[in-house]
Parts: C-alpha cells; sequence; structure tokens
C-alpha cells in the first residue's frame, strides 16, 4: 500500500472510529490492522490522535553508506579473516587495491571513497553481531626439568630490546579429547618486533621432530634467527636443542613456569593462527600430515602478507586502572620492510613475492585443502 492510500485510508476511517462505541470500534480497528498490517496499538494511536507514521516522516541526517558499501566492507571484512576494526581499519585502502589488481573486487569511486573515509565506529556498526566464543583443548605440555638452570628465564617485560630474529615458539597439540597415542603438533613460531609467524607440522612432539622443524624454520624466515623463547616444555628443554642453539650462536631462554603472560605473543598466536583455522580435532600423521603441511604453507602468506597486527607501545597503571596505548595496525610484511635490521636484499624478494599473491585464491586453496583434512578427523 503507497503512502497516499494509507493517508486517504485513515482520513476516511477515523472520523467513523472516534463517534463509535466500544464493539464497533474493535471490528473498525481489525479491518484496519488486517489492510495495513500496522500493529494493534500502532493502529489505535493512528486512529485517536491522526499521528502520522514515523515511516513516512524520517527523523535524523539521511543515510550515508549504502547497502552496496555496506556489501563491499562485509566482503573485504571475511577476506581478511573477520578482524577487528582496529586492525582493518588502516588495512582497507591496501587490501582493496590488492583484490582490485588480483580481480576479485570491483567497486566504483564513490564506494572506495566511503569505505575509506569511514570511522572505525561506523564499521562496528556496520559489522555488528558476528561474533563466536572460542572452545578450549588439551594442555600436552611435559615439564622438562635437567636443563632449567642453564637456560636462563625471559619475563613479559624482557622485550624492550628485541630485534627481528627473536622469536617465541610453542608446540599446538592435535590430539582432540584423548593424548594417547601419536598425533600430529603444530610448530607455531612468531616474531616478536615484526609479528612474523611461521607454522609448521610436525608428526609429533619428539626432541627429533621439533629440531628438525626449527631447522627448516629458519630456512622459511625473512630475516637470521637471533634468538628462541620457549615454555618449560621438555619438548623444548633439552640436550639436543640446547647444544643446537649454542652451536649456531642462537639465544635460548624459557619462560617462567605457570606464567603464561612470558609468552603473551605465541599464546596469542595459538589462537588466533591455529584454532581458529584448524581447531581442536585429532589428527594422526599418516593422511593428515602432508594436508596440515600443506594448508600451513598457504596460511603463512595470508597471515604475514594479508593479516595486519597492533602492538602495544605503551602501558601505564592508573591506580586499579591499566591504560594501554596501541600503534597502528600493520601487517608484518609491512613491519619487515620498514626494519633497519633486515637485509634489503631479503626486502626485495619479499616485495617480489607480494605482487604474485592473491588473498582469495589462498583462501580458496586453504579451504579446500580444510575439507580435505576435516574428513580425516580422528
Amino acid at each position: 500500500m503507497t503512502r497516499t492510500s494509507l493517508e486517504e485510508l485513515m482520513e476516511a476511517v477515523r472520523p467513523r472510529y472516534v463517534r463509535a462505541r466500544r464493539m464497533e470500534k474493535g471490528r473498525i480497528l481489525d479491518e484496519f490492522v488486517a489492510i495495513t498490517g500496522y500493529h494493534r496499538k500502532s493502529a489505535i494511536r493512528l486512529l485517536n490522535h491522526g499521528r502520522k507514521p514515523r515511516s513516512w516522516d524520517k527523523r535524523g541526517r539521511p543515510r550515508v553508506y549504502t547497502n552496496e558499501v555496506k556489501s563491499a566492507l562485509i566482503q573485504v571484512w571475511e577476506i581478511c579473516g573477520l578482524i577487528c576494526s582496529r586492525r582493518l581499519h588502516p588495512f582497507l585502502p591496501e587490501v582493496v587495491e590488492v583484490l582490485e589488481r588480483a580481480g576479485e573486487l570491483r567497486l566504483s569511486e564513490e564506494t572506495k571513497r566511503l569505505l575509506f573515509t569511514m570511522s572505525r565506529a561506523t564499521i562496528d556498526r556496520l559489522l555488528r553481531s558476528r561474533r563466536y566464543q572460542r572452545p578450549h583443548g588439551r594442555c600436552t605440555t611435559k615439564p622438562g626439568t635437567l636443563l632449567k638452570q642453564s637456560i636462563p628465564v625471559r619475563t613479559f617485560a624482557d622485550w624492550d630490546d628485541a630485534r627481528p630474529g627473536f622469536v617465541e615458539m610453542d608446540l599446538v597439540a592435535h590430539c582432540g579429547g584423548s593424548t594417547r597415542g601419536e598425533y600430529i603438533h603444530t610448530l607455531d613460531t612468531v616474531d616478536v618486533t615484526t609479528g612474523w609467524c611461521e607454522l609448521l607440522a610436525l608428526p609429533n612432539r619428539s626432541q627429533q621432530a621439533v629440531s628438525e622443524g626449527i631447522t627448516k624454520l629458519r630456512e622459511q624466515l625473512p630475516f637470521p634467527l637471533l634468538g628462541i623463547d620457549s615454555d618449560n616444555d621438555s619438548a623444548f628443554l633439552n640436550h639436543n636443542l640446547y647444544r643446537y642453539c649454542k652451536d649456531e650462536k642462537i639465544t635460548f631462554t624459557r619462560c617462567r613456569v605457570y606464567k603464561k603472560n612470558d609468552q603473551a605473543h605465541i599464546e596469542q598466536k595459538n589462537w588466533t593462527v591455529v584454532r581458529r583455522l584448524i581447531g581442536y580435532d585429532r589428527y594422526e600423521p599418516k593422511e593428515a600430515l602432508a594436508l596440515l603441511r600443506a594448508i600451513y604453507a598457504d596460511w603463512r602468506l595470508y597471515m604475514n602478507f594479508f593479516q595486519p597486527v597492533m602492538k602495544l607501545v605503551e602501558k601505564q597503571r592508573d591506580g586499579s586502572k591499566v591504560r594501554k596505548r596501541y600503534d597502528e595496525a600493520h601487517t608484518p610484511y609491512k613491519r619487515v620492510l620498514a626494519a633497519q635490521e633486515v637485509a634489503e636484499e631479503g626486502k626485495e624478494r619479499l616485495r617480489e613475492m607480494y605482487q604474485t599473491l592473491n588473498p582469495v585464491a589462498i583462501r580458496r586453496r586453504v579451504d579446500q585443502n580444510l575439507k580435505k583434512l576435516w574428513r580425516l578427523r580422528g
């Protein structure tokens, strides 16, 4: 029903409704509600007082962000892995340029202008109601005691002098609900300064598997490995890794026992990089290992080149409150390029690789391999 017809109907019914008795008013109201689809209370107010519906006389500012802008924002947000507005906001111009270069996105100039000028609060408002809670898995850390006196402790407050090459490292177990038997582990590594993340699937948590994983890790990092910080797991605190780090002039430190905040960087990555993607199911190495390694080969590119991260700049305590200030979100790739300690040769290799990457194609390959992996869940 059009606005004009609604007004004509209201003008015709209202005088009769006002003069009618109680029973007749009910019948008139039933007819009016059936014709217009109004809520009964709204119809009563309208016929008693002659007020126009709000939709006829909209108040406030006109709508700026159209459905086209909202759809483009949602599409980019999903490609970026549903990240928060503080990470997405400064990254929008770069990721839109990459997606257009790869032929995955076509936007008008006006849509791009609105997309790039919207605030973080507007992004949150348009992307509201898309959150979920994380589940919890089993802890498989087995304390290592033999070398605790030889390996110094590094706490969360000791990273002020870090430079690219000092990493935190941890094992993520894909054991499902039971730690019996042999199952795959993920060697998760994050560079403290740049946020550069590396993932390696290991067939088990043996000392040999971890040592081989670290050797492979050094080949993938865009800068030399200078230091390793681990928890007190016996997979790390052993003579093999201790001698390896000593021979290769790699600083080896550990966190305090039962103080997860000492490894806050890697604990966060265990969820955002591994658990959100792979989940908590059990995978045994016979068939799943090759698939998981193929997934991580793509996922490391997606995380390092297309996932902006924020770094804590300042933390102040004001009574019972702690105020934290973060820098502007940048991808690990951009942070590596900005680091003076990284050689120009390594930066040039990253620039060449960046020009060939398509984040949507990477996500497609990851999703295809994930579907195959999920069929192997134990």
